[in-house]
């Protein structure tokens, strides 16, 4: 019988100091030995990439007493691999948590979500990894209200496990009056993505980009409803990409 507290990896795309992963440490200390490894600035939007083209710095940190912590220059990716490749030295943790998200990570949100690739990399790790997230995007979001879900959530991953190349999508909608828990497929929403065009004082356009979610899933099985609904929405997700019913349709053309 196991005896020992697990190890828990935290990262999260918001920042070292982000209020999303205090909250998230606190949880998670309760669970078991926390090591943190977060960007050294906001990373949100920067999905699966990683830094190739100039070094990257580590340096430990000392913001929660009892906490292993570090700041990263990179992305929320890069943290994951130098935590695993650097800090951990190939011996794995047994968890790895993503967040708290100021903001949904719903929907097609999980491709361009910072957030979700670092518990993405943490699965490809082959760490049981979840990535929480909060419908807030407000600096003062108040996250209280998800504490008693990431923890049993946590709690369950740690005894149960999750299938290998499997990770857990959870998001939260925001206020304390939720309704309880869904699993979700993730629904087939998209941006509808606009460029708002702007003038330099030299006179030279630059770009915004601005948009408006739309949503033509009408499921009630899907993460938009659960968390429209109130619930909190789990989504199980892979990252083997390959699109498995296509492979007959493409193996009766002729090349």
């Amino acid at each position: 019988m196991k005896t020992t507290k697990p190890t828990i990896l935290v990262v999260n795309d918001d920042g070292v100091t982000a209020p999303g992963i205090k909250a998230l440490i606190h949880i998670m200390k309760e669970l078991g030995n926390v090591v943190v490894v977060a960007p050294d600035g906001p990373q949100s939007g920067m999905g699966h990439a990683i830094t190739i083209a100039k070094p990257l710095r580590l340096d430990r940190v000392d913001l929660y007493e009892g906490v292993e912590m570090y700041k990263c220059s990179g992305t929320p990716v890069d943290c994951v691999k130098l935590a695993v490749n650097r800090i951990f030295k190939g011996k794995k943790p047994d968890l790895c948590v993503s967040g708290i998200n100021h903001g949904l990570n719903n929907s097609i949100n999980v491709l361009y979500s910072g957030t979700m690739s670092a518990a993405v990399e943490g699965a490809i790790e082959r760490i049981p990894s979840i990535g929480f997230s909060l419908d807030d995007f407000t600096l003062n979001a108040d996250f209280s209200h998800c504490a008693s879900y990431v923890k049993s959530i946590a709690q369950k991953v740690l005894e149960e496990g999750l299938q290998t190349g499997t990770l857990l999508n959870v998001n939260f909608p925001n206020g304390a009056d939720i309704r309880g828990v869904k699993i979700c497929r993730q629904a087939n929403a998209k941006w509808a993505e606009e460029f708002d065009e702007r003038l330099d004082p030299h006179k030279r356009s630059y770009y915004w980009l601005t948009g408006v979610f739309q949503n033509n899933d009408h499921g009630e099985d899907t993460d938009v409803w659960a968390l429209e609904n109130r619930f909190v929405s789990i989504v199980p997700v892979q990252f083997d990409m390959t699109a498995h019913h296509a492979i007959p349709v493409l193996n009766g053309w002729s090349f």
